[in-house]
């Protein structure tokens, strides 16, 4: 454990002077030990939209409340965090179960973004945020070599409906399957329909997230069925 630990602050580059904190910030709740990084993630999640909110108001100066809105919401969340994630390599070095190891979730996305924030709440709570900063910022401009509202913000809603109309002369229609977890945790489930086809359905942390998912999934099914761009 140990080593393991060594190897990850090194891909860091921090030294965790409490190491009870990043081993719990690297348990999932499926490693049935008395704590888990739910606790550390929930905190995380704040840190980064925080940090994240503030790179872009400094890196946006002409940019509007709408514009820096978006690109947040394209960079702080499942998708993104699970990017970060794996650009160090976190999923080798969480503990999980050996069920959830046999379902493949050191590669999870919800898994891996979760440990994610929980490493980043971690850092906080023993360095503060600049700290988090330093970690965090290096880790998206790795990842994202060009942020700008163009590049980020993918709305597969409207690309769908664009789609949809052009070549069927009909408006997907979204419907929520299912909604579950605490106010501060809850998760959603869309599925997106087509002439009362269900074309795909998929989870998010709010419904907006959920339906772009969800048209996400839609489109690559559409162009393959149909070979149309």
């Amino acid at each position: 454990m140990k080593k393991r630990i060594e190897e990850l602050e090194k891909i860091l580059n921090y030294h965790f002077k409490n190491q009870n904190l990043i081993i719990e910030a690297l348990t999932h709740k499926s490693y049935k030990k008395p704590y888990n990084n739910e606790r550390l993630e929930f905190l995380g999640d704040a840190v980064l939209d925080l940090v994240i909110g503030e790179y872009l108001f400094k890196k946006f100066p002409k940019a509007n409340e709408g514009e820096l809105s978006k690109m947040r919401a394209s960079l702080v969340n499942e998708e993104g965090f699970a990017k970060l994630a794996k650009k160090i390599n976190l999923g080798d070095y969480i503990f999980i179960s050996v069920a959830e190891e046999n379902n493949n979730g050191r590669n999870k996305p919800s898994l891996l973004s979760n440990a994610f924030e929980a490493v980043m709440g971690a850092v906080y709570l023993e360095s503060g945020l600049e700290e988090v900063k330093k970690i965090a910022l290096r880790l998206l401009e790795e990842v994202y070599p060009r942020i700008d509202l163009t590049t980020l913000f993918k709305d597969y809603k409207t690309t769908l409906q664009e789609l949809t109309q052009a070549h069927y002369g009909v408006t997907p229609e979204y419907r929520l399957l299912y909604s579950s977890g605490p106010d501060h945790r809850k998760e959603f489930e869309v599925a997106v329909f087509l002439n009362g086809e269900k074309l795909a359905s998929a989870k998010g942390k709010s419904k907006k997230a959920a339906q772009q998912e969800a048209a996400k999934i839609a489109l690559d099914i559409l162009r393959k069925r149909e070979k149309v761009e």
